[in-house]
């Protein structure tokens, strides 16, 4: 049996050193606000878990898919992940491409933002979401692909 004090610092650790990967996965997947709670609510969890948790081979893959299952039940009574947006409110990126990443399945939604806009190798994010690195391959080509067409060949 764990003492509440090694579990504490134990816990504490990690989330110091998993926080941010475990909250950028799930903001990819279930967009800024949803993902934050997920991500909260997926290290309570772990917390309230630790004891088992932290014996498991992918404590951070396990607290996602925590996280993810809690994020799709947000989702469920929220508005649409992306919905459309008035480009004059994102001077900085295509107008297009809110309408564009909706249109991308959520594997490949999540794998393009995490690989383009967090910068997460390939590696992180297949150990990550629980993938191999040839899958994370497929859905980022497919995703930039569906991107591109979509955006009349903008990179």
């Amino acid at each position: 049996m764990v003492t509440q004090k090694s579990k504490t610092d134990s816990f504490s650790e990690f989330v110091a050193a998993n926080e941010k990967r475990i909250r950028e996965a799930l903001t990819a997947a279930c967009g800024d606000d949803v993902g934050r709670d997920a991500a909260a609510e997926a290290l309570a969890y772990g917390w309230t878990h630790w004891d088992r948790v932290a014996g498991l081979a992918n404590p951070v893959g396990y607290l996602y898919k925590v996280g993810r299952r809690r994020g799709r039940r947000m989702l469920s009574r929220r508005r649409p992940l992306y919905e459309r947006v008035d480009p004059s409110r994102l001077p900085e990126i295509e107008p297009k491409l809110p309408d564009a990443l909706a249109q991308l399945s959520e594997r490949q939604r999540t794998v393009v933002v995490l690989v383009h806009c967090d910068g997460w190798s390939q590696g992180e994010v297949a150990e990550q979401l629980g993938l191999s690195r040839s899958a994370v391959r497929n859905h980022l080509d497919r995703g930039m692909k569906s991107l591109r067409a979509a955006l009349g060949g903008v990179s």
